[in-house]
């Protein structure tokens, strides 16, 4: 089976995928992130980047090395930017980033990207990079190429989501360090995940505002904003193929996607 992986193969294997094969680009969207102490800090980078891998031998796609720094983590979704081994880049930075990487895929001659993110706060930058990208290569001449940007914990189904959390499901603003990471960590990388330490605790509240600079003691002191204890494997594996089958249905069925993929062959 040929990889999947750009900067696993030569230039000119590469080549030949995106100017003969024209092959769609996945580009994960991650960051490094404290997501408890049970567990590695990065699962923002791991997740999307091996959904993006198993998405891509569906659809006949490449991807490429993900964004291992992601937009500062805010107390309600993340923990905080306050929380020690949290490291984030400026929200522009990560715009400019994405933005260069994205203009460089298009000097290529790539037509179709899909950013796979795993970072919540990744999305108003990553769209902001996106844009300018598309501004930018619309200047110099390139009028085709087109973006298509998801978070992976949206392509889970109620179906799945009741049979991952029986009981009560929060929501995915507290999911943090939660049962949905550590279980597709328990499935994808169970050498980074020590159950014997994930905290047992009830979902984190806050006030309907957000406060800066933020006030440490809002955030539970495991980072975590759910309790990871029910997490297992089997469910990581369920959460896992729902979101690979569901990211690759959508590059396949969706219509500005495919009119564009027309133009090519």
């Amino acid at each position: 089976m040929k990889s999947v992986m750009i900067d696993e193969l030569a230039w000119t294997e590469y080549r030949s995928r995106v100017e003969d094969e024209r092959q769609t680009i996945l580009i994960p969207l991650g960051s490094l992130e404290q997501h408890g102490p049970h567990m590695s800090m990065n699962p923002d980078v791991i997740i999307p980047t091996r959904i993006s891998a198993a998405v891509a031998q569906n659809i006949s796609a490449l991807v490429a090395p993900a964004f291992a720094y992601g937009a500062k983590s805010q107390q309600k979704s993340g923990g905080g930017n306050h929380m020690c081994g949290t490291t984030s880049l400026d929200g522009h930075t990560l715009s400019l980033a994405l933005k260069d990487v994205l203009k460089e895929f298009g000097r290529h001659g790539v037509r179709r990207i899909a950013v796979i993110n795993g970072h919540y706060e990744n999305m108003p930058f990553a769209t902001e990079g996106i844009e300018l990208a598309i501004q930018e290569l619309q200047w110099s001449g390139v009028d085709n190429f087109q973006v298509i940007i998801l978070s992976y914990w949206d392509f889970v189904t109620q179906d799945t989501i009741k049979k991952v959390f029986p009981e009560e499901f929060a929501g995915w603003d507290v999911e943090h360090g939660g049962v949905l990471e550590t279980s597709l960590m328990l499935h994808l990388k169970p050498e980074l995940v020590d159950m014997s330490k994930a905290p047992l605790q009830k979902p984190a509240t806050f006030p309907p505002y957000t406060l800066f600079p933020p006030i440490p003691e809002w955030t539970p002191a495991s980072g975590c904003l759910s309790s990871p204890a029910n997490a297992t494997a089997e469910k990581g594996k369920l959460l896992f193929d729902v979101t690979v089958t569901g990211i690759s249905t959508t590059l396949k069925q969706e219509t500005s996607w495919q009119q564009t993929w027309k133009k090519f062959l």
